[in-house]
């Protein structure tokens, strides 16, 4: 029988993997690691304790907020800043970010990007949502607070990212640059467990994942590649929660898309607090991440917090076909 290896343990373990380990690092994700045992506690309990629901306000991306988000956002914010790890934190439901002072003896190294609730239109029907992360090293001065340009890094520079599934079980999976692992969290002792170890992500897979309702307002490179999906006889999920999405084309294959539309020209899923941690998870796990206009989205120049993106990510060989699909005809005359 295998010993179980905790979330905790395996963080510690790993602190060499990373070049600048001194311990800050390990005592970040475990912050965020306690963080989503709160989440989760919360979203399980959602609608007995009347935080079901919309706000009624709408965050800086424009979207309506639900009560949860803001929840996942508080306590995500209390646990980040209680350490004294973290130096700045910026979240899909803040207009700016947060600076950090630094607690003494302590000099803070590290930001942290999050969207505390991805999918958070589902809680009402109870479908599986989730919360994405990205860990930077500041490159600000680390004498004084932490300023914009720690967090309009590219994807590239990510130190460490990862995401919590909220589904039938609560899964974290994140990375540090050395491969991708997958911890369950276990209710009766109340700790993540080493479940997923080592994920590779297959070639291929035989699902696509895209809001088909769309397909008229797409570009026509996009069409006939979701045609040749359709043609190929591939099975269409679209869960809604990104999250829940990418979670199942890491382990079983596949390709989600998001590109733009009329309405979202640039996309509409935010690049820091979205795509960049996603993206450095899947290709972690030997997948490929690229928008739609064929940039690979970890090489994106970011140059604002709430900036739009569009995405196509997943399998290796499932990425390089659509950028085949996008080549042959994105040069059409009804592209213009």
């Amino acid at each position: 029988m295998n010993r179980i290896v905790t979330l905790d343990e395996f963080i510690i373990r790993r602190q060499k993997d990373f070049p600048f380990a001194s311990g800050e690092l390990t005592g970040l994700l475990r912050d965020i690691g306690v963080a989503a045992k709160i989440v989760n506690r919360e979203v399980n309990k959602a609608g007995l304790v009347s935080i079901l629901g919309v706000a009624g306000e709408a965050n800086a991306s424009g979207d309506d907020v639900q009560k949860l988000d803001l929840y996942a956002n508080e306590k995500l914010i209390d646990c980040l800043k209680n350490s004294g790890e973290c130096c700045g934190i910026a979240s899909e439901e803040m207009e700016d970010f947060i600076p950090i002072p630094s607690l003494a003896p302590k000099t803070s190294k590290y930001i942290v990007v999050f969207d505390p609730l991805d999918g958070s239109s589902n809680i009402d029907v109870n479908v599986s949502v989730g919360t994405i992360f990205g860990i930077y090293r500041r490159i600000s001065d680390p004498e004084g607070l932490c300023s914009l340009e720690d967090f309009l890094q590219k994807g590239a520079q990510l130190v460490a990212a990862g995401y919590v599934l909220y589904g039938t079980s609560t899964i974290l999976v994140y990375s540090t640059g050395r491969g991708v692992n997958g911890f369950t969290l276990d209710p009766t002792i109340g700790e993540f467990c080493l479940s997923h170890r080592d994920i590779k992500i297959p070639a291929r897979g035989s699902h696509y994942s895209v809001n088909q309702g769309y397909y008229l307002k797409f570009d026509v490179e996009m069409r006939r590649y979701i045609d040749h999906c359709s043609d190929m006889n591939l099975g269409l999920r679209y869960i809604g929660s990104m999250v829940s999405d990418i979670h199942r084309i890491l382990l079983k294959g596949g390709i989600f898309l998001y590109p733009n539309t009329r309405k979202y020209p640039h996309g509409k899923l935010r690049l820091v607090y979205e795509c960049n941690p996603l993206s450095f998870i899947v290709e972690q796990a030997g997948g490929k991440a690229i928008t739609c206009q064929l940039e690979r989205i970890l090489d994106m120049p970011v140059e604002q917090l709430h900036q739009r993106a569009t995405i196509a990510i997943g399998s290796p060989d499932m990425v390089d076909e659509m950028k085949a699909f996008v080549e042959r005809y994105s040069a059409a005359p009804a592209m213009r």
